[in-house]
């Protein structure tokens, strides 16, 4: 149809707007979208409701008119100081009646709204399908090294600097470990997680690497997908090396949450009962309510993290042994910059090349 477009044209608009329900946009869309419902949650149960137990015609006439006055608010709070040169794409769950009505009016007033043919599901569809493939054509530069080196603050120094980097834990609002929650921040959902993910690939220019963590297969509650796990594991790895107290300075720095509230914690470290023993969990917690963080984060390295990590990353990643060493030598910002400037120098990279489409929104 005249008004329709599809998902490889996502680009091409001014705006993408998500017409379905608040929880079903929530769940997961197109990253960058902006969600203007035309039913509420409840209102779509109501509906489904009167269609199964009245008539899809008394079904048809309550909604029409919930739609009819939920796009008249959008219109006023959010479109109404749009220009007329204003192209936006509008999609709802299979690209029906719920993202039709908004088109239909959007464009009796004069914009140039299209559909996104199939909707929701055509989206998801081609995320799915093309995840395997974009991973796969990624040349991963995988960034390793033991719990608290830099890993997450080299690919941002990397990615400041021009180079193409994939931050996972970024993606899943997660640190990756126990005590990885964002103070905060609520993980996505999987479907989301994905969509970041498919997002993020699909910027990157397959002449010049990526950089990304050597994760685990699970980012807090969320999987990473398998064929993009199997094509890291593959790669050619970086090792971060770093003393200890260094270490302990930057994790000091990045979990400060946790030296606000001890209680938070040790509600965590309860976690790790079971691997280490009731008596260790009670010693740390101990350290944690006299404030002892150095010593305390360094028995976590030596007992938990640094064990687990060196189990995991051998026998994980098979070119760990080739990875080229890069050393970090302070926790400032200086010592980062030279690390992530000797890694672009030894690939030739061109210094700036900035990813201008790596924005993904973080709902």
């Amino acid at each position: 149809m005249w008004d329709m477009a599809n998902v490889a044209q996502l680009a091409e608009f001014d705006e993408i707007i998500d017409v379905r329900t608040p929880s079903e946009f929530a769940e997961d869309h197109v990253p960058g979208a902006v969600n203007r419902p035309v039913l509420s949650d409840e209102e779509r149960a109501r509906i489904g409701t009167l269609h199964k137990q009245v008539s899809a015609f008394t079904g048809r006439k309550v909604g029409a008119a919930l739609v009819s006055r939920n796009i008249a608010g959008h219109l006023e709070a959010s479109f109404m100081e749009k220009p007329k040169s204003w192209r936006p794409l509008v999609y709802c769950w299979r690209g029906g009646k719920r993202s039709e009505a908004m088109v239909h009016i959007l464009r009796e007033i004069g914009w140039d709204a299209h559909r996104l043919e199939g909707g929701y599901k055509a989206y998801r569809r081609t995320v799915v399908a093309d995840l395997p493939q974009l991973a796969r054509g990624c040349g991963f530069r995988v960034v390793c090294g033991l719990t608290g080196s830099g890993k997450s603050r080299l690919l941002e120094t990397l990615e400041r600097l021009g180079a193409q980097v994939l931050d996972l834990e970024r993606l899943a609002a997660h640190r990756g470990s126990v005590l990885g929650n964002l103070p905060g921040e609520p993980q996505p959902a999987q479907k989301m997680f994905e969509s970041r993910i498919w997002w993020r690939l699909r910027t990157f220019d397959d002449k010049f690497p990526v950089f990304v963590e050597s994760e685990s297969k699970r980012i807090g509650a969320l999987q990473v997908p398998e064929q993009l796990m199997e094509a890291m594991r593959e790669s050619a790895c970086v090792r971060v090396e770093i003393g200890i107290e260094t270490r302990v300075q930057l994790l000091l720095e990045q979990y400060a949450h946790f030296l606000a509230d001890p209680a938070a914690l040790g509600r965590q470290l309860d976690c790790l009962a079971q691997l280490h023993g009731r008596a260790a969990i009670e010693r740390w917690k101990a350290l944690a309510q006299r404030r002892e963080w150095d010593a305390l984060v360094r028995e976590l390295l030596e007992r938990h993290y640094d064990p687990a990590y060196t189990r995991s990353i051998a026998s994980h990643y098979q070119q760990m042994p080739l990875a080229r060493a890069i050393e970090i030598t302070a926790p400032d910002d200086a010592s980062f910059a030279t690390a992530a400037k000797a890694l672009i120098e030894d690939l030739a990279l061109p210094v700036g090349q900035v990813d201008r489409n790596s924005s993904v929104d973080s709902a």
